[in-house]
């Protein structure tokens, strides 16, 4: 049965390519069409190269305030309609912010294509940010950050970890930002931050699902032809130096009772093949109840309550995050001496030819499950062109990860996991006898 499910899925990865056509406006709107007639439905999708990194130390948040702000409206949507107008015509609709780019996208019945074109040429032709818009996002964000950091269980860890991982590079802050910087900008700067990124020559537009091929162009640039291209944008490179002493640090967090240790390490750029075999390792120490780390000090040894890992990968720079809860009498210490131990283990010993193919099986999966739907497909193809600059690797990143080895995956752990290269943190509850 395990091998009928191999050359199963080995067979769904293989005839899985996805086609693409690709063509650039005089604009400069980078534009991607994929045609898949299998459901009615078309999405219509539109990244732009602009994240949290790409603010002003003193005006953070703002990225992710315009993933809020340009559902505003436009000249020709009415403020409060988009969403009515989505909905009434049977769509779906959402965006989504990160470090390094910004994703908007309308999911419509087939024969709303030019509706959901002409919605999106609007929001980076026409938006309305007025003083209206500005405070009433100001509040909804602020009720964002209450719950998603201020007020969640270890809601600081990534904030904690970032502002002591980057000390020059912008991914020292959150893509939420501050709620001061928010406060203090003026309705000018929002303009002018929309002036300088949401311009056509800094996204590309993804268009996925069943639709006529001819038809959507000559909409793409009814629509979108017509949108001056923007001042060129002058991109500023940060340098981390290395990290080569172990960074200590503390975080009370009032919402939680139960410790956590985090051992973090800072990684390369995303796009670099020692980013995909990090991924391998991360998947080897603690994805699933089957993984070194869980077997061991979770199910075994019984020392924590919970124990994971996760790459946090990003366009410029990753961060590679271990953490554990400790379970009396076990310690954070104790915890963070078990991991080192496993990480020592992976820097000196080959993994098993077993270990390996049960890896690429779990990437195949992976593989297959991000692009089995429309929106999977669309939010890759855009992902690949704008940040990796390679839209293919949607069809090819998986025989990267076929062709890492074991001597890879050690020399990697030897590379990028010493106690010398990392932040320790200790993430406690607040001490309620300081109060």
């Amino acid at each position: 049965m395990a091998l009928s499910a191999t050359l199963l899925l080995g067979g769904a990865v293989s005839a899985q390519k996805v086609a693409f056509e690709e063509y650039t406006l005089d604009n400069g709107l980078h534009v991607i069409l994929q045609n898949d007639p299998s459901a009615p439905v078309v999405i219509t999708s539109v990244m732009y190269h602009v994240g949290a990194k790409n603010e002003n130390p003193e005006r953070t948040g703002f990225a992710h305030f315009f993933e809020h702000l340009l559902f505003e409206g436009t000249e020709n949507i009415k403020r409060g309609e988009w969403f009515k107008i989505v909905t009434g015509n049977g769509g779906t609709n959402n965006a989504n912010t990160t470090e390094d780019r910004t994703y908007y996208y309308e999911v419509f019945p087939s024969n709303n294509l030019e509706l959901g074109l002409w919605m999106e040429a609007e929001r980076m032709l026409h938006p309305v940010i007025n003083q209206i818009g500005v405070d009433t996002q100001n509040e909804v964000v602020k009720e964002e950050k209450r719950l998603r950091y201020d007020n969640s269980p270890y809601g600081q860890l990534i904030p904690e970890v970032k502002k002591k991982m980057f000390t020059n590079h912008p991914y020292r802050w959150t893509t939420i930002g501050s709620m001061e910087h928010l406060d203090a900008a003026t309705l000018a700067e929002f303009q002018d931050f929309n002036k300088k990124f949401y311009i056509p020559n800094n996204a590309v537009l993804v268009v996925a699902g069943d639709f006529d091929k001819n038809q959507a162009k000559e909409w793409i640039q009814k629509y979108f032809g017509v949108i001056k291209k923007g001042a060129a944008i002058e991109r500023e490179t940060f340098v981390e130096e290395p990290i080569t002493k172990t960074i200590k640090s503390k975080f009370e967090d009032p919402n939680i009772q139960i410790p956590m240790v985090v051992a973090s390490y800072r990684t390369p750029s995303m796009k670099t093949r020692d980013a995909r075999v990090l991924d391998f390792i991360s998947t080897i120490l603690s994805d699933g109840k089957s993984s070194r780390l869980y077997k061991k000090i979770v199910d075994d040894k019984k020392m924590a309550l919970q124990i994971g890992a996760f790459s946090y990968s990003q366009e410029d720079y990753g961060t590679y995050i271990l953490y554990g809860l400790p379970q009396a009498p076990s310690t954070a210490e104790n915890i963070l001496a078990e991991i080192d131990a496993e990480i020592v283990k992976l820097q000196t010993e080959l993994i098993s030819n077993k270990e390996l193919k049960k890896l690429q099986n779990k990437y195949d999966n992976q593989y297959v499950n991000s692009n089995s739907t429309i929106e999977g497909i669309a939010e890759n193809l855009a992902t690949f062109h704008l940040l990796y600059k390679d839209v293919n690797l949607i069809n090819t990143e998986i025989e990267i990860y076929h062709s890492i080895t074991p001597e890879e995956i050690r020399e990697v752990a030897k590379k990028y996991l010493n106690p010398n290269q990392r932040l320790v943190l200790d993430y406690v509850p607040t001490d309620k006898s300081n109060n």
